[in-house]
């Protein structure tokens, strides 16, 4: 597997940022520029990418594709596709959104968002995608989520059964499924029925942690790695089985100083996998 995080960390030019990346061990990227930059801005950042041997794993998007308002949805359509275009340009491993809400708040949860209509909107909305981007070099993913399509593995495999486009994979974060008991307190179990399922198919992970909170009802909390009860080495081993080049990205703190510390830990935790 390849580690990396979602953060650039603080940087002055291109080769700063891939500099800082390698002496930290990491291997993987998010790309930094969005595809609305300067050209000569992107061909900067894959350029020190590519010399240092870091591995592009995803280009990020986060836009509700859903959006109920039809002049945002028709902008964050066209923002995906040329993400998606630009990872395609990058021979990253992925452009990367999640499905999006029917709601107000773009990655909320709402009832609408398990309506067979939601279902429908979100196979045109990845078909479009695709089929309007033409890509060759990377993959259209869907992140996981609790509250929004897809919430499981077996999901995901339905969706992209429906979906029917080769140019559409998986992105794998395992602690945004973590939403119920049975696969909290299964979570070996649930991560091999993960990589049963989805393991070939899978092109980019997320990695951070769930806390069980003591407090009535049932109340799981993302944290950062080693602060939660999830097995994350197991984890990790499972989608290095499915692909030794994997990217693991280190995900959702606050600070260049978190990302710091949890990635260390990490390193710790993955000895002998990284």
């Amino acid at each position: 597997m390849k580690l990396g995080t979602s953060s650039p960390l603080k940087h002055g030019s291109p080769e700063e940022w891939a500099l800082n990346q390698t002496r930290l061990g990491c291997r993987a990227v998010v790309f930094p520029v969005r595809s609305d930059e300067p050209e000569e801005k992107i061909i900067a950042y894959k350029e020190a990418a590519d010399k240092a041997g870091l591995t592009i794993a995803e280009v990020g998007i986060w836009r509700n594709a859903l959006a109920q308002d039809p002049d945002e949805r028709r902008r964050n359509m066209d923002y995906c596709v040329e993400q998606l275009r630009l990872a395609d340009y990058l021979h990253a491993r992925c452009a990367v959104n999640v499905a999006g809400a029917f709601g107000p708040v773009w990655d909320g949860g709402y009832r609408a968002n398990f309506t067979e209509e939601a279902w429908e909107a979100t196979v045109a909305m990845v078909r479009e995608i695709i089929d309007r981007a033409d890509v060759k070099n990377t993959y259209f993913t869907l992140e996981p989520m609790p509250w929004m399509i897809p919430t499981g593995p077996e999901e995901y495999v339905r969706l992209i059964d429906s979906v029917d486009r080769d140019r559409f994979a998986v992105h794998m974060d395992v602690i945004n499924m973590i939403n119920s008991a049975d696969r909290y307190f299964d979570p070996e179990g649930f991560v091999d029925k993960c990589a049963q399922l989805l393991g070939s198919m899978i092109r980019s992970c997320h990695i951070k942690d769930v806390h069980l909170d003591g407090r009535y009802t049932l109340r799981l909390e993302e944290c950062g790695p080693g602060d939660g009860e999830f097995p994350l080495r197991y984890y990790v081993s499972k989608m290095n089985e499915a692909d030794p080049d994997m990217p693991v990205i280190l995900e959702h703190l606050n600070s260049d100083e978190e990302y710091l510390k949890y990635l260390g830990y990490l390193k710790d935790e993955l000895k002998g996998l990284i």
